[in-house]
């Protein structure tokens, strides 16, 4: 069934006021929870409303869940000039602690996203070690995949990527699908036994461009940058492309199309990371770096269920 677009003013703004809400992850029996920098997460209520809980510290910025309805954090530090661990904040009891603060020596300093398997491994992203998160965009290579197996261990799984940002699971978890935000770019691995990844290579094609340092820029609309990544039910990559305001999708044929876009930023700005919820996960969230309101509106497809949400 061919993706049909969503028109910007399908969506309805929710939880105006809360703070940089770069994610938004939807559980089982439908609680909403988003990233705030005001605390360790927001919950979202059905009128619209919202709720901080836990303490606030460092620069919360994707988020997950796991099968005992506790919300995973990558904490992006570089943003506040602080470290970046992954951590776990159980709404339940209000614990807040600290999964993993280095891996194989590594300081992390910018966890960006996590995505959880069935077996338990926590796949996250440390996007960059640079001083701060705009000079990363250089195209450096200094980025990584981890990986937090149940048993404690930890261990890099994909190395030397340019801002690996965004993270997703085919349905099958045979693949794992990383935007590359300085590389305009989507890449997938191979998922291996053991919580290990294969090598990487790019799925589809560059999305758009990148700005040069010198010289003329591009138009916003044709920019590139990835930042979160979604899978539909029917195997379709949902890519974030924030400085387009912008939502495009790679198809499984590895066609692109484009399914949001806002060119004037009023309601649909700067983009981060779609989610789906629902009894027929058809509900569409979509996070932003920019705002101060999550959005809320209507798939045309469902996502596929996450493993918190089977």
């Amino acid at each position: 069934m061919p993706l049909a677009p969503i028109p910007a003013d399908a969506f309805t703004k929710i939880a105006l006021g809360i703070d940089r809400p770069e994610d938004v992850v939807v559980g089982k029996d439908g609680r909403v929870f988003a990233s705030d920098h005001q605390c360790a997460v927001a919950e979202i209520f059905a009128d619209g409303s919202f709720q901080r809980l836990g303490p606030r510290g460092g620069a919360p910025n994707g988020i997950n869940m796991d099968r005992e309805g506790r919300v995973i954090i990558a904490n992006f530090g570089i943003y506040d000039h602080e470290d970046g661990p992954l951590q776990r904040f159980d709404p339940a009891t209000g614990k807040h602690e600290i999964l993993l603060a280095e891996v194989e020596g590594r300081r992390l300093t910018a966890s960006n996203y996590p995505v959880i398997d069935a077996a338990g491994n926590i796949w996250c992203a440390n996007s960059t070690h640079a001083e701060t998160w705009p000079k990363a965009l250089d195209g450096r290579a200094d980025g990584f995949i981890f990986v937090l197996r149940p048993d404690g261990s930890s261990s890099v799984a994909a190395d030397a990527l340019k801002f690996p940002n965004g993270l997703a699971l085919s349905a099958d978890e045979a693949f794992l699908y990383c935007a590359q935000t300085s590389g305009a770019d989507v890449m997938r691995f191979p998922v291996l036994p053991g919580g290990r990844l294969g090598a990487g290579e790019r799925y589809g094609p560059v999305l758009g461009n990148l700005q040069p340092p010198d010289g003329p820029q591009h138009p916003a609309e044709t920019l590139g940058y990835t930042d979160g990544v979604g899978m539909d039910a029917e195997g379709a990559v949902w890519v974030c492309l924030p400085a387009a305001n912008k939502v495009v999708a790679i198809l499984p044929s590895l066609e692109v199309v484009t399914l949001i876009h806002d060119p004037s930023g009023q309601t649909v700005n700067h983009p981060t990371n779609v989610t789906w919820g629902g009894a027929d996960l058809k509900d569409l969230y979509i996070g932003s770096i920019r705002t101060g309101y999550v959005l809320k509106g209507r798939s045309p497809v469902a996502g596929a269920p996450l493993v918190h949400q089977r």
